[in-house]
């Protein structure tokens, strides 16, 4: 092992800092919930008094921090003027680092706590830092532009995406291997080369994320000694760049799965009514630069696009895209005639001219047209509630509904009954979202809540968007 990776398998996430350093396994008592998330579990331990997973939602109104952990949620207090936070580069604060938005919906942080009388307030909120990786292993994605360019042969490079199957499935860099850092010991003598000298690159998801820094660490110790690291990963890579997916990746990942995406057949109306995948939008390249202007989806929308043989009008339509600043646009490696090969589904006739897409629901998400049916007419087995404070009820709420503010849920489970759909809404869908949450940690099954942005008039109408 060559000194710099040598010093670099010590500057791994383990030790990037040490508010993230792994402390004692959790105690029995919290097992039957996850104080960890799985990914984070990579490179630490459960410890008593604290959790490990994604922020998710912040609301000062109700002074509670709900953090994500795999498929469950933990709800904490917190006094603004008492938390500490400190955010990825290192800098403390109190609670106003959360109210400016500086800690994203989705990073990885810690977060101790103290708890009394079965309620945790958050004491200490630690936003994980970029992992530590020595300059002359860090790649920028000018490099990785640069030997993709090229191809692995005259580039002289193995590529390899660190993260799960189902990620790559998802949509990765061209010309990449997918070698999970959780299946790495199992995989590795099978997919890296026999030539130790070789140039092997890993990336996975972003600067936090520990997975290809991991990965190298475990090819410095196999004797690899030219190791390259993406920080940036696959966030960085699409921000300029187009991913790539496989007919058969889109058919399980995608179709199979019903996972809300978009579409576009990228080829010439004539040459698309022939035969199309079922749900493609067309999206004719010559018209690309047009078109782009009338995409009216999210940003982050997954994108997929395809032509005949995944060939220039496929790449035309993608770089428009990346261009008007969609960042998560893929191409479908051999186009259509790809698909037609593996024998799946071909549709026929006249393709949708309009993108929609519409994201997959949150847990406990109501469908808003369900929501709408319910505010109209409210049937005896629903009731809703008003999750926002007493003032803002009384300046305007659904006619119907219940006033109970989030914070005061707990303190009054008797006007709650458990035989009924409990459905919460608010004026943007965070406070409900929380007190889903905690009639859920109660012991309620039969709970919803709207995800939208609602505007309510004192006469009880109300204007509602999606969220």
């Amino acid at each position: 092992m060559t000194k710099n990776t040598l010093l670099f398998t010590l500057a791994l996430c383990i030790s990037a800092t040490t508010a993230f350093a792994a402390g004692p396994a959790a105690s029995a008592a919290s097992a039957a919930k996850p104080a960890i998330a799985k990914q984070c579990a990579l490179c630490h331990k459960a410890e008593p008094g604290a959790v490990r997973g994604n922020f998710d939602i912040v609301t000062f109104k109700a002074k509670t921090i709900q953090v994500k952990i795999d498929d469950a949620v933990e709800l904490l207090k917190f006094d603004e003027d008492d938390i500490k936070v400190v955010d990825g580069a290192g800098k403390t604060g109190d609670g106003e680092f959360l109210k400016d938005n500086l800690v994203k919906r989705g990073h990885e942080i810690k977060v101790e706590f103290s708890e009394k009388d079965g309620v945790k307030t958050a004491v200490k909120l630690i936003v994980k830092p970029p992992v530590k990786i020595s300059d002359d292993m860090l790649l920028k994605t000018a490099d990785i532009e640069k030997l993709v360019a090229k191809g692995p042969e005259k580039g002289k490079y193995f590529l390899y995406d660190s993260r799960p199957l189902l990620r790559f499935q998802e949509g990765a860099i061209p010309t990449a291997i997918n070698l999970p850092f959780p299946s790495f010991d199992k995989m590795a003598e099978k997919l890296l080369p026999n030539d130790k000298n070789a140039l092997i690159i890993f990336y996975c998801s972003g600067p936090t994320c520990s997975m290809s820094p991991g990965s190298a660490a475990k090819a410095g110790k196999l004797g690899y000694t030219n190791i390259k690291v993406y920080r940036d990963g696959m966030p960085g890579w699409q921000e300029k760049n187009y991913g790539v997916i496989s007919s058969l990746f889109l058919k399980e990942a995608w179709i199979d799965k019903n996972i809300p995406h978009v579409l576009f057949d990228a080829r010439s109306l004539r040459g698309a009514a022939k035969g199309f995948i079922k749900g493609a939008v067309s999206f004719p390249a010559k018209q690309a630069a047009k078109l782009v202007k009338g995409v009216d989806v999210k940003k982050n929308a997954p994108i997929i696009v395809y032509d005949q043989k995944g060939g220039k009008d496929s790449e035309t339509v993608t770089k428009e895209l990346i261009k008007a600043g969609f960042n998560r646009v893929s191409l479908l490696s051999g186009g259509f005639e790809a698909w037609q090969s593996a024998k799946y589904d071909v549709a026929t006739g006249k393709l949708t001219s309009k993108a929609t897409y519409t994201p997959k629901l949150r847990p406990g998400e109501i469908n808003l047209d369900e929501f709408k049916k319910y505010a109209a007419e409210l049937p005896s087995s629903v009731m809703i509630i008003d999750a926002r404070s007493t003032k803002e009820g009384n300046a305007g709420m659904l006619k119907g509904a219940k006033l109970i503010p989030v914070d005061e849920i707990k303190d009054r489970l008797a006007e709650i009954p458990r035989e009924k759909l409990i459905v919460f809404y608010c004026n943007t869908g965070v406070l409900a979202e929380i007190g889903y949450n905690t009639l859920k940690e109660l012991g309620y099954t039969n709970v919803k809540f709207v995800n939208a942005r609602i505007k309510f008039e004192k006469n009880g109408t109300y204007e509602i968007s999606p969220g």
